[in-house]
């Protein structure tokens, strides 16, 4: 018989567990690192940590962030970039290395609690144009047998990414779902691979692209509250596009034999800038609305409860290819100094918390020169070298600073390029158009930037707040010298 007090300790012991499983299901983000000046990894992992996001999902394996969420309790997913997947496709000890540099090591080493390796990101996408078909399931095959055999089956599963165009309805009813005829067999190759080995299909699904894409789209039916047409299928109800998507795919592997593999969302999010209906309104509208549904555990009439879901993304990406559309740099819901954008409740019933300890340059601005002449044939130019060497997204129409003068507009561009370059004084020595001033350009709410400072990106994380299951070990100790 256990003595009341060793009763009470395993009773304490087993609510804290509990507890902890059901936090671990708790929302994901990306954390992309595509920007001139990064914050310190280990400032990153504690503005994770300040907003209980538990679960981190990575396009690249970047050692010095993934030292930075050493035994953070942050679970991690670490991503193989397209560009990679032709040599781990084309040689077992090519996946093996990569597996061993960058998982095992960070597993056995670092605790970090890598949970899965994403193979490729959206590598069928149609504008790929088959680049990546012949390689992402040898690849995929070839990782999987290298985590075999460092022995991290049972904890680190693979998965490859992918966007939802690679299944479609005729009649846009989710019951008639299906993947995409000419890479049907592919597909489905790749799903019972997944199958065979317990891993999980992901998914990216952006309304927001649907809206970009197609200025007739239904802009209510891309959000949570119910204003847009629903669409009738069969008796299962549909009023926003996340959830007809999602269905879309659990009927496409529901009718194909796999109706009951495992789904994350691996992308899902609203950009705040760069397009007349990327803004901080619709973006606060559609990640609130998807963290309330989260919140209250309601899923999809195909997969009720709440999803496995990683919100895109954590921070700006002022470096990010625009190709897609200027918004593509504005998916965070931090700015790149990691400041909240708007208010969001994460479901701990609180705002976002702003990163600390964040150190910027100068206040000082680059800009147009008072006396400058705007008909200077180098203005254009110059304008030009200044954007294609910073980030000018917000200038274009519908964005935050879309509606400035021509002068400010130089001033913009001028300044991005001044405060990418660390404020040096030749960056901002335009020919007869620029000076440096330090009273602050903005123009309501169009912000002229001050970079934050590159700092070491191996700050050591010593002083990180306590860790959940560091503190269970804690309770347990204090349990045990109560009782016993």
């Amino acid at each position: 018989m256990l003595s009341k007090g060793l009763f009470a300790v395993f009773f304490v012991i087993t609510l804290l567990y509990a507890s902890l499983l059901i936090e671990v299901e708790g929302i994901g983000v990306n954390w992309g690192s595509q920007a001139r000046h990064p914050l310190p990894p280990a400032t990153v992992v504690r503005l994770l940590r300040d907003n209980g996001i538990q679960k981190v999902k990575l396009f690249e394996a970047d050692s010095a962030i993934l030292k930075a969420l050493s035994r953070s309790g942050i679970q991690v997913m670490v991503g193989i970039p397209n560009d990679l997947l032709a040599p781990i496709a084309g040689s077992v000890a090519a996946a093996e290395r990569w597996v061993s540099q960058n998982v095992s090591a960070h597993v056995s080493s670092n605790g970090v609690d890598i949970r899965y390796v994403a193979v490729g990101n959206e590598p069928f996408l149609k504008a790929f144009n088959g680049t990546f078909e012949s390689i992402t399931l040898p690849a995929l095959q070839n990782i999987q047998s290298a985590i075999i055999k460092a022995g991290l089956a049972t904890q680190v599963k693979v998965t490859v990414p992918l966007n939802a165009d690679v299944y479609q309805s005729a009649s846009n009813l989710p019951s008639d779902g299906d993947f995409r005829p000419e890479i049907r067999d592919l597909m489905l190759n790749i799903v019972k691979f997944l199958s065979d080995n317990q891993a999980p299909f992901t998914i990216n699904i952006y309304p927001f692209i649907s809206l970009y894409n197609d200025p007739n789209f239904p802009v209510e039916f891309a959000f949570f509250d119910g204003t847009g047409t629903p669409i009738n299928d069969n008796g299962r109800i549909y009023d926003n596009v996340l959830d007809a998507n999602y269905d879309t795919l659990v009927w496409s592997l529901q009718k194909n034999g796999f109706g009951n593999l495992t789904i994350i969302v691996g992308e899902v999010g609203w950009p705040t800038d760069g397009d007349k209906n990327a803004n901080m309104v619709y973006a606060r509208r559609y990640n609130q609305g998807f963290m309330n549904r989260q919140k209250a555990n309601k899923g999809t009439p195909m997969r009720p409860g709440a999803m496995d879901a990683y919100l895109f993304g954590l921070i700006d990406e002022d470096a990010k290819s625009i190709q897609p559309g200027n918004f593509e740099r504005h998916w965070g819901i931090f700015y790149i100094d990691g400041q909240p954008k708007y208010q969001l409740s994460l479901g701990n019933g609180n705002g976002l918390i702003p990163a600390k300890d964040v150190h910027y340059l100068a206040k000082k601005w680059c800009i147009l020169a008072p006396n400058a002449n705007l008909q200077d044939p180098q203005l254009g130019p110059s304008v030009s070298y200044a954007c294609d060497h910073a980030d000018c997204t917000s200038l274009g129409y519908g964005s935050s600073c879309g509606n400035l003068n021509l002068a400010q507009n130089v001033s913009y561009a001028f300044n991005s390029y001044y405060q990418v370059s660390n404020q040096l004084d030749s960056a901002c020595k335009f020919p007869g158009l620029s000076i440096v001033s330090t009273r602050d350009p903005s123009v309501g709410s169009c912000k002229f930037k001050i970079m934050i400072k590159s700092e070491d990106a191996s700050e050591a994380s010593a002083m990180m707040p306590l860790t959940r299951s560091t503190a269970m070990l804690l309770l347990f100790s204090i349990c045990l010298y109560i009782f016993l």
